[in-house]
């Protein structure tokens, strides 16, 4: 049986007083919302922090309001919220993939956001890890995924963090020196160690999405003098996965699109679960953008999306195979866009 280690316990009850708290503590603290990741990774003993700062009495960090979801906000209660559903389904989908109805309960948006990178040889117990000398992430000096790498190539497995790039979220962090607010698309660092654009003092408050759609077309037909429909954008989400039921993405392909009547006017597709960071699939967006949805359309922007595809051999499923769906699961995505 894998024990917890021991750890100091700290509830604050309010934002300002767990800010001081993790001020205080230093590096040596680790927050704790609904520890469906901390909690395994402590047991593996990937993470022994000596103080846990626990955020569930917070409730500055709950709820959703307006367009703002505070980060302690239950994946469960994002599930049923109706206008999540209906105005962001992308995030909906990609909340509702996440994990079991059980760990959604427990598990919140800020931790899916900040999960940990994950990998064959680090997601192991402490004594299977000990038996390879451990590695780049954890005391080791070898990356086991490629030996020669100077860097870790632990995979980011967030399922939120794609869609939250590609709709124009944004993140607001606060710390005991005040506040800042960082888009969701330079949040994430392309290091499997070094992975958040988060210093160690700062707590993630709340994430602010776009405008739904209805609101933004309103507003941008207003401004270009053309009808409501000019400014619809639509988006999505598709994840692949070994299991149907749960799992942890494999692939995951987050799309937003832009119209002008049938024209894409802007396109933003981000990639999930192939690299230590979600990652912007230019190309593709430049090849839908300025065009209508035309089946060669769509096909070209998926061939462009395997370039920057760069999945290692650190989860699941060969990584051949792993870049090869990233062309058809674009394709899937664009479709239903343009239904």
């Amino acid at each position: 049986m894998m024990r917890l280690p021991a750890f100091q316990y700290l509830a604050p009850r309010n934002l300002k007083e767990a800010a001081h708290f993790l001020s205080s503590e230093g590096t040596t603290a680790a927050l704790l919302a609904g520890g469906t990741d901390l909690f395994p990774n402590m047991k593996r003993r990937h993470q022994m922090p000596k103080t846990l700062i626990g955020l569930r009495r917070v409730s500055e960090l709950r709820g959703i309001r307006g367009s703002h979801i505070g980060a302690g906000t239950l994946l469960s209660e994002i599930e049923r919220d109706a206008r999540i559903r209906d105005q962001y389904p992308a995030l909906w989908k990609a909340v509702n993939s996440i994990s079991t109805p059980v760990l959604r309960n427990m598990g919140t948006i800020g931790g899916n956001i900040c999960l940990d990178t994950r990998c064959t040889y680090y997601n192991q117990n402490y004594e299977w890890r000990r038996a390879i000398n451990f590695c780049l992430k954890f005391e080791g000096k070898t990356c086991w995924v490629a030996p020669s790498s100077k860097f870790c190539l632990a995979v980011n497995s967030s399922d939120t963090a794609p869609v939250l790039c590609a709709i124009g979220a944004r993140l607001r962090l606060v710390s005991k020196a005040g506040e800042r607010t960082v888009d969701a698309a330079d949040f994430f660092d392309d290091d499997g160690i070094a992975y958040l654009q988060k210093r160690p003092d700062e707590i993630l408050v709340d994430v602010e999405l776009p405008p739904p759609p209805a609101a933004r077309s309103a507003a941008m037909g207003m401004a270009l003098g053309s009808s409501s429909l000019g400014g619809q954008w639509r988006a999505t989400y598709r994840k692949l996965r070994r299991r149907g039921a749960f799992d942890f993405p494999v692939l995951g392909v987050a799309a937003r699109l832009d119209f002008a009547g049938d024209v894409v006017r802007d396109a933003r597709i981000w990639l999930g679960a192939v690299s230590s960071a979600p990652i912007r699939a230019v190309e593709s967006e430049e090849a839908v953008r300025g065009t209508p949805l035309s089946d060669e359309t769509i096909a070209r922007a998926a061939e462009l999306a395997f370039r920057p595809a760069k999945p290692m051999d650190n989860t699941d499923f060969h990584l051949h195979w792993r870049k090869e769906m990233v062309k058809h699961f674009v394709r899937a995505a664009l479709s239903e866009l343009r239904s």
